[in-house]
């Protein structure tokens, strides 16, 4: 039988390496990906963990110039570190679910061919989602410069002590704060840290920043929306120990006078869902919304 004509010619396969199920997984997409006639790369990892080859085995960082969709194998983790790279050069990606909860993961990993094949012939929700930009300045000069799909967190160090910071916003002070830290996320990743640390839940179409204290030690001080235009400035006032960390991929460690900028990224990521995909139902699966008290 003659392959089919894909909606993406080249696929770029990402697995996440320690996932005891990989292989067989890899299988399964690599043989959706063979019925539709794609290229396949992979990164040199995955295709160590697979047992179907690729078409080429690539370095990691090689992937987003070559390829026309990107297939992450793994949980939301994987996901994160994967559109970090991808971004840049505008690649959309897809995930399989190895992990737990799965937010960004949408085809669970016993429905790869049912969901998999609708999307290779061209059947998808596309979502942009906002990135953020992020920035670490000391003594006026820029130190680290980096993206995150999720949040920033600028947080106390391993002393156990709260720090103390304060935020700006376009230049303007807004306030200071004694607290274990602040995160900066994205509508992406207010379903992540920012939620367990009392965060609101913004829906992924929204050009929007929330900005969420972590056990602030005064109580009045609470979770802000700011539209997505607006640049954040966290000045580390004191803290032993404290550190920006970007997606829980980098950390960076601060001294009293760093600056750290949190703002949206120039362009955005790019997911594709499976047909059918509702945001909401997501929700109330992951969330377990639908159920009731007992």
């Amino acid at each position: 039988m003659a392959a089919m004509s894909p909606a993406f010619k080249t696929v770029a396969v990402v697995g996440k390496s320690d996932a005891t199920v990989l292989p067989d997984k890899l299988d399964q997409v690599m043989a959706v990906l063979r019925e539709h006639g794609a290229t396949v790369l992979m990164d040199k990892r995955t295709a160590e963990a697979s047992r179907t080859p690729p078409d080429e085995a690539l370095d990691l960082e090689r992937l987003p110039e070559r390829a026309d969709l990107a297939i992450v194998v793994g949980g939301d983790g994987t996901l994160l570190s994967c559109t970090r790279l991808m971004v840049a050069h505008g690649v959309p990606l897809i995930g399989v679910n190895l992990g737990r909860l799965g937010f960004l993961t949408d085809i669970p990993a016993g429905e790869v061919a049912e969901q998999l094949s609708p999307v290779l012939r061209g059947h998808y929700e596309r979502e942009e989602r906002l990135m953020l930009a992020s920035r670490v300045s000391r003594a006026g000069q820029e130190v680290v410069a980096t993206h995150a799909m999720n949040d920033v967190v600028v947080s106390r160090g391993s002393s156990g002590s709260m720090i103390e910071f304060a935020v700006h916003v376009d230049g303007e002070f807004i306030y200071s704060l004694r607290a274990d830290g602040v995160i900066a996320a994205s509508p992406t990743g207010t379903t992540a840290y920012a939620l367990s640390a009392g965060g609101p839940v913004l829906h992924p179409c929204l050009a929007a920043i929330a900005l969420v204290p972590i056990s602030p030690h005064t109580l009045s001080n609470r979770p802000i929306v700011l539209p997505g235009d607006r640049r954040i400035d966290i000045v580390l006032v004191r803290g032993q120990g404290a550190c920006a960390n970007f997606d829980v991929q980098e950390s960076f460690e601060l001294e009293p006078g760093d600056v750290v900028g949190v703002a949206a990224a120039a362009k955005p990521a790019v997911l594709l869902h499976p047909p059918g995909y509702s945001y909401f139902s997501m929700l109330r699966t992951k969330l377990r919304w639908n159920e009731r008290n007992a």
